[in-house]
């Protein structure tokens, strides 16, 4: 479609939610953005990706030279790339429990991994029960739900995926998994609902095939599929034919990551062209983000990743555990090929869905996250967030426009030995890397962040330990 400054809408005002109906009026006013295709009657679907430990630096969009990211590029070109978009925290499970909560993680105490299958007592620990979930808001809105890959929000029945507001469930609840076959006494087995299956295929391979099917199954009704790749995660396992596209890349770690993230580049690619061959695409809003930043430091289970020009990685609040790649699309809705440096972050998505489903938010869910959609579509001209704030233990960090205040963990081997430097303050805007600490010529904005974040720590609770969990050291002061 050529642009133009006019849109129309293509469709009886009352055959769609009111509150999608006035953005899509007030978006009348957004310049030089593509026309407005007909919009089905029925609710928007919702498809979320998610990657794992995926780098920033890592896909093309964001410069990466030795890694081709086609169709992750592409799905960026055709809507909106958050240059600033952000996760709450630097570990796989805080971050996706917020993001099925739409709270923040430290509200209920979910600031570390719970136990894996092999540690003690791995079946007590989980997303809060007395969270309701992105799947029980979507089902209650009329979707059918679908989660596909990893969970890890807890291994005990009562934390099943079936019994979180998820209809369908393929994929394994732990935090990682082998690539190439279905069962291991490290990680459990894959499983669809709860059903040990055989893995025929290679796994990201196999998710994508499953999304296919989905969608297709439950394309005359409105869905939500929480598409949750293990892809880029360890185990590094690689299919040799992958493997083999990257021959010219000398440092072996990196050439098997290499081959990782293209696999699941062409999942994605295959998802998303299953949308458009079931005539879908515009009627779909589709997110993909990854869950933290790519695990760089010591004692961190390295994969490869990098994520330049950022400094840090996953379990660190510097920029490279928390600022990820993230992008949003709804063709004939939202504008396509734009970059968006405002901050956001994985709470918003909760809130856009629902309002893209038409739900009204009821303040008393207290959710943490905004609805994204007016600032997208040129509603609202601010800023969506005034303030993000994070809290991983005994680190934390505060970000206010280009202001970060920070104290993060060097992270050692030996978690008795790690120590927490800061706080620190940066201008991100100006110095992206965290370079060059401003405390000492900045005090007073070094003081009016601290009170910030003192004030929205007041409303959370300590956090909930797992014993022998990755990524909840306890650092000398």
């Amino acid at each position: 479609m050529k642009n133009s400054s006019i849109r129309r809408i293509l469709m009886p005002p009352n055959s769609f939610p009111a509150a999608i109906c006035g953005l899509l009026l007030a978006a009348s006013a957004f310049p030089a953005g593509p026309l407005l295709a007909a919009t089905p009657a029925r609710k928007p679907n919702v498809l979320v990706i998610l990657a794992d430990d995926l780098g920033y630096g890592d896909v093309g969009v964001h410069g990466c030279k030795d890694i081709p990211t086609p169709n992750i590029d592409a799905f960026a070109r055709s809507g909106i790339r958050f240059s600033s978009g952000y996760v709450t925290g630097p570990l796989c499970s805080p971050t996706r429990a917020a993001l099925m909560a739409g709270r923040h993680q430290s509200r209920f105490g979910h600031e570390f991994n719970p136990p894996a299958i092999t540690e003690p007592d791995p079946f007590t620990l989980g997303l809060d029960l007395r969270e309701t979930t992105f799947a029980d808001r979507m089902k209650r809105a009329g979707y059918v739900t679908g989660l596909l890959g990893k969970w890890h929000l807890g291994e005990g029945e009562k934390f099943h995926p079936l019994n979180r507001g998820f209809d369908e469930f393929f994929g394994f609840t732990g935090g990682a998994h082998t690539y190439l076959k279905a069962a291991d006494k490290r990680y459990g087995p894959i499983v669809r609902g709860r059903q040990p299956v055989e893995l025929k295929g290679y796994l990201t391979d196999v998710l994508a095939d499953e999304a296919a099917d989905f969608m297709k199954r439950h394309r005359a009704e409105p869905f939500f599929l929480y598409l949750a790749f293990n892809a880029v995660h360890t185990p590094v396992e690689v299919t040799p034919e992958a493997l083999a596209k990257f021959s010219s890349i000398t440092n072996p770690e990196r050439r098997k990551y290499a081959a990782l993230t293209w696999q699941m580049d062409q999942a994605v690619g295959r998802v998303l062209k299953q949308l458009r061959d079931l005539g879908l695409a515009e009627d779909t809003l589709v997110f993909f983000l990854s869950d933290n930043g790519g695990p760089l430091v010591r004692g961190a289970a390295k994969n490869g990743s990098q994520n330049a020009p950022l400094r840090g990685g996953k379990t660190q609040l510097l920029e490279g555990g928390i600022r990820v790649p993230f992008m949003v699309s709804w063709p004939g809705f939202l504008p396509a090929d734009k970059v968006d440096d405002r901050p956001v972050v994985q709470l918003d998505l909760l809130p856009t869905a629902l309002a893209a489903a038409g739900v009204a938010i009821d303040p008393t869910w207290k959710l943490d996250g905004v609805n994204l959609l007016p600032f997208l579509t040129g509603k609202s001209a601010g800023l969506p967030h005034e303030s993000l704030f994070w809290r991983h233990g005994s680190q934390w960090a505060v970000r206010q426009g280009p202001w970060k205040l920070v104290r993060w963990l060097d992270r050692c081997d030996n978690d008795a030995d790690s120590k927490l430097i800061g706080p620190e303050l940066y201008n991100v805007v100006e110095d992206i890397g965290e370079q060059q600490n401003l405390i000492a010529t900045q005090p007073e904005k070094a003081r009016e962040l601290q009170a910030a974040w003192d004030g929205w720590n007041k409303d959370n609770i300590a956090p909930v330990k797992a014993k022998n969990s990755p990524g909840n050291p306890h650092p000398k002061k």
